[in-house]
């Protein structure tokens, strides 16, 4: 069964190639695949909080949208289990957009009569990225004093889903 390729094949950040020919259907890319991200703001945005609690990235890398969603899901569990759901404000800083393109190649016998090899390489799309600049922040979490450590651990469970080393921000709110 065909699954997603290892992430080293797409954490480098590259610029789109744009394919030009001279026949405009054949210039652009049909189909983009849905973001699996469901939502990018959860817990209670209304609130008034002391402090933000953000994970941001330590290299300029790319991230696929299944890693984030997976991260969300992993760090807004823990912050509901133990703050609640009004006492904290987490928020999606980032959006996947770059389209992530593979020209699949055949092995085994009779695959040299199957494919084009290079002559028509531009790639069928396998999904979707974010492209994170150096210290740019992923996640950011809202809370209040009490709140600073659940938040910390939760931005610490989010980085063992995502494919980079990250590191968690403690910022007081002035206001």
């Amino acid at each position: 069964m065909a699954g997603l390729r290892k992430f080293k094949c797409y954490r480098e950040v590259k610029r789109a190639y744009t394919r030009k020919s001279k026949y405009k259907r054949k210039s652009y890319i049909k189909g983009v695949p849905i973001s699996k991200v469901v939502r990018y703001s959860m817990g209670n945005p209304t609130k008034k909080y002391k402090y933000e609690v953000s994970l941001t990235t330590n290299t300029r890398v790319q991230v696929r949208h299944n890693a984030i969603e997976s991260a969300r899901l992993t760090s807004n569990r823990q912050l509901e289990a133990k703050l609640g759901k009004t006492d904290y404000a987490f928020r999606i800083r980032t959006y996947p957009h770059h389209i992530l393109r593979e020209n699949r190649m055949l092995v085994g016998a009779g695959a040299d009569r199957m494919q084009t090899g290079m002559k028509q390489a531009f790639g069928k799309v396998v999904g979707i990225a974010a492209q994170l600049k150096k210290d740019q922040k992923i996640f950011s979490v809202f809370v209040n004093k009490a709140g600073v450590e659940v938040a910390k651990d939760a931005m610490k469970s989010a980085i063992r889903r995502l494919p980079f080393k990250g590191s968690v921000t403690i910022h007081e709110i002035k206001a």
